[in-house]
């Protein structure tokens, strides 16, 4: 008991009179601690991950939410151009718009199926035209940088962005990724019904007969119930795949711009371009991840499709 006592002495005594010396510490310098974290937060840069409401805390219109609205009224006025005098050779705004138009359906029907596309092709186009467009948008001088601040000792700060980039914000890429699952659900149960939908996913797969049939309707259960797990999170990989990068090459470019102050109009030159293929890919990743859900639960194997009807 006597050595127990003494090793619980040293162990405690350092720490207890290392907490006093603290205590001491604080009283005789009050200040400094909030001279310090005052500090901190004038120098810390970067882009808040909350999306700013405009003039005042309790406006619900925010930065990014102005982002994409002026993304789509551009993208709706530039289509209504481009299609309003429709020609048998196509020239300007309406060439540029048949062929984006034609490559995604190509492209898609590649993927999907010449079936498949026909129902879901508005969709997949719409969401990789807007997540591309808006990308690039937030790549405009002026996004992110004109707004509201405060005048530092390095100069003006912007603490609220008038304009912020849209899937900068996770509640726009959210958004996205819960209205992808709601049409999901919808061309689910137009393809396979209640009940195809869930033998879908809790169904046995493949030919087999007595106890091995038995164990793997057990098996294929089991892992029907994973699958539900899987496709639950979908949305969340989906909106924070997409918000974490277009977030991280803001902030990166915010970086590159307050490196040297000397140079801010240099040294992010290079990342633009990279940005530029950032948000091509993001668009592409996007588009891909959600036809490919949509082509896994809507098409079937030969057999399961032909006991199906």
């Amino acid at each position: 008991m006597r050595s127990i006592l003494v090793a619980l002495i040293l162990l405690v005594a350092p720490r207890l009179l290392s907490a006093a010396e603290q205590s001491k510490l604080a009283e005789r310098l009050p200040d400094t601690s909030v001279n310090v974290a005052g500090h901190a937060e004038q120098t810390e840069h970067g882009i808040p991950q909350k999306a700013e409401p405009l003039f005042r805390d309790e406006f619900f219109v925010t930065n990014s939410m102005v982002v994409t609205w002026i993304v789509a009224l551009a993208l709706i006025l530039f289509a209504r151009h481009a299609t309003r005098k429709i020609r048998d050779v196509p020239a300007g705004a309406q060439n540029f718009w048949e062929w984006l138009v034609e490559s995604l359906y190509e492209f898609l029907e590649g993927i999907i199926g010449p079936d498949l596309v026909k129902k879901t092709f508005w969709f997949f186009a719409t969401i990789f035209i807007f997540i591309l467009f808006t990308n690039w948008f937030g790549l405009i001088p002026g996004v992110g940088t004109i707004g509201w601040g405060v005048q530092t000792e390095h100069g003006f700060h912007v603490t609220r962005p008038l304009l912020r980039g849209g899937n900068a914000d996770l509640n726009m890429t959210a958004a996205m990724a819960m209205l992808f699952f709601f049409f999901w659900a919808i061309w689910a149960l137009q393809a396979n019904g209640v009940k195809g939908f869930v033998l879908h996913l809790f169904g046995p797969k493949g030919e087999s007969a007595g106890a091995l049939k038995l164990l793997l309707i057990v098996i294929f259960f089991l892992v029907g119930f994973l699958e539900v797990f899987s496709i639950l999170f979908r949305p969340v990989s989906l909106s924070f795949r997409l918000f974490g990068n277009i977030f991280a090459g803001e902030n990166m470019l915010e970086a590159m711009s307050n490196l040297v102050p000397g140079l801010s109009w240099l040294l992010p030159v290079p990342f633009y371009f990279m940005e530029l293929l950032v948000g091509l890919v993001q668009a592409l990743v996007f588009m891909l991840l959600t036809a490919v859900f949509t082509m896994l639960i809507c098409m079937h194997e030969e057999g399961h499709e032909t006991a199906h009807h």
